[in-house]
């Protein structure tokens, strides 16, 4: 799917944020790309001063108007961003998270014998972060928006090698519902979207990706992988008025990967 055959304005006047953009393979790029496509505007934020260069092309293409650093750990880099949104557009209509970190030692090992400090760094930057985005953009969101974030399926099953991650999503998981339960009558919708496995900078962490990646493609019903496209493109749609009462959920895009057993 190419974005470009994709490009009715159907979120035309809206404006969003997109996090967690680390080069051209990142889900956040092809979330952005669908946003732009459709017709918004889109914010884009980078990491740290050395994922900077790999990002900005991406944000000259998308037209972005806000371009800032965003380090989930680094005290007041998230405030000053919505707060530069606050300034720039004065309202919000959608926010995409999509970033996730375990120190490699914690991710190693077992769930049983993870570190607190591990641990604890988990789920800062890969639950907590959306916890806090949300709570920035609540007052920003004035005629209501959507709110996603990016989960996987071993949130709920034993995937092996994804150890302690798997927890941190079962927890993002479980923010998504009460969020979407709190913000509910504020309009403002909560998502988790949970692509099947996809060849990103992020999965080269897990150990034996390659053979999760090959069983997906052979067990999913549509046999065949989930790109960055078809994610953004799905949750662009989402943020659509017509979804209005569609929140609280874990929507998968996997080419039904996780029906089968």
């Amino acid at each position: 799917m190419s974005i470009p055959a994709v490009k009715m304005k159907l979120l035309e006047g809206k404006k969003g944020l997109v996090v967690g953009i680390a080069n051209d393979q990142s889900i956040a790029w092809g979330c952005a790309r669908a946003f732009r496509g459709f017709g918004a505007e889109v914010a884009v934020t980078y990491l740290n001063d050395k994922a900077k260069p790999h990002v900005e092309p991406l944000a000259r293409e998308l037209e972005a108007p806000i371009f800032m650093p965003l380090d989930a750990t680094v005290p007041g880099q998230m405030e000053a961003v919505f707060e530069r949104i606050g300034e720039t557009w004065g309202e919000l209509d959608f926010v995409v998270h999509s970033i996730a970190f375990a120190p490699r030692d914690t991710l190693a090992g077992r769930v049983t014998d993870a570190p607190l400090a591990g641990f604890l760094k988990t789920m800062e930057i890969s639950c907590w972060s959306f916890i806090r985005m949300a709570h920035l953009a609540e007052p920003l969101m004035k005629n209501g928006g959507s709110l996603f974030t990016m989960t996987y399926y071993g949130s709920e099953k034993v995937i092996e090698n994804y150890n302690i991650m798997g927890v941190a999503k079962a927890a993002l998981e479980s923010a998504v519902r009460y969020m979407a339960a709190e913000l509910g009558p504020k309009r403002i919708r909560v998502h988790a979207i949970s692509p099947g496995p996809l060849a990103t900078r992020a999965a080269s962490g897990i150990p034996e990706f390659d053979t999760l990646l090959e069983k997906a493609k052979r067990k999913a019903p549509a046999r065949e992988l989930v790109t960055i496209d078809d994610v953004g493109v799905a949750t662009a749609i989402l943020a659509h008025d017509a979804t209005r009462l569609m929140t609280g959920q874990v929507l998968y895009i996997d080419g039904g990967y996780h029906i089968m057993d």
